[in-house]
């Protein structure tokens, strides 16, 4: 299946500090791809893959669900941490509760994260339909490129597949179900302004993960990495690598 211009996957070898990228739902890694150049730029190792059904055509996507996404990110983490000598985990959306996943299932061989208006709870009443609307319809209108800085798109599916989203909600609840797995350093970028992820999540994981810092970006919508706050997303990531990784950057 012929690729999305632009959709392709972003690697980079450099030092033993390792982070890997996870793109949101209907995205593809171009949403992440200036985020990952800044790190590589500053010495970091970084993983950002295609997760299976995106960048290609929604049609494709619906015949792939969460479990596809979460393997390839798994296969991506399993990779770094065998290249480095530690590995962060970093995501936007939906990017964010498969971090988190990956957190709660491998535990201390994440030593952070960092998340992006990060979706871990089923609060769009569409999606709660999903599992139904999947026998009758195959997609509905999108919910990419919002966006607030002018000129900017990200590459994304104008269409939103059902047969895929119809797996979130399991996704979301076994998340939810292992929070307190969740014993790293984790800092969550939170846009007030976002049109696609409601507060709900962040309430969450605020309430459950303690350790979280939560920083509010006040001039972005949803997706902020390509946004007006992209440079303090950037910036606050790396910062928080150096603090909490034990050894030291390749370019510090």
């Amino acid at each position: 299946m012929p690729l999305m211009p632009g959709a392709e996957p972003y690697h980079h070898e450099a030092g033993q500090i390792g982070v890997l990228l996870c793109h949101g739902f209907t995205g593809t890694p171009q949403s992440l791809r200036p985020w990952g150049e800044h790190l590589a730029a500053h010495g970091v190792s970084v993983s950002l893959p295609r997760q299976p059904g995106h960048g290609t055509t929604w049609q494709e996507m619906n015949r792939t669900r969460w479990e596809d996404w979460y393997a390839e990110l798994e296969k991506a983490f399993e990779d770094l941490r065998g290249r480095c000598a530690e590995v962060f985990v970093a995501g936007l959306s939906l990017g964010g509760c498969l971090a988190l996943r990956l957190a709660e299932v491998h535990g201390a061989a994440v030593r952070g994260l960092v998340l992006v208006n990060p979706s871990i709870a089923n609060d769009v009443p569409l999606l709660k339909l999903a599992p139904l609307l999947k026998w009758f319809v195959a997609s509905v209108p999108g919910v990419a490129n919002d966006v607030k800085k002018p000129g900017v798109a990200e590459l994304a599916y104008r269409r939103t597949p059902v047969r895929a989203a119809a797996t979130l909600p399991g996704l979301w609840s076994l998340v939810q179900a292992d929070l307190a797995k969740v014993v790293q350093p984790v800092l969550v970028f939170h846009s007030a302004d976002d049109h696609v992820v409601k507060p709900t999540s962040v309430a969450i994981i605020r309430q459950r993960v303690p350790q979280a810092t939560i920083e509010e970006l006040t001039d972005s919508y949803h997706v902020a990495t390509l946004d007006n706050d992209a440079d303090r997303i950037f910036a606050g990531s790396l910062d928080f690598i150096r603090t909490h990784a034990s050894v030291p950057l390749q370019r510090d």
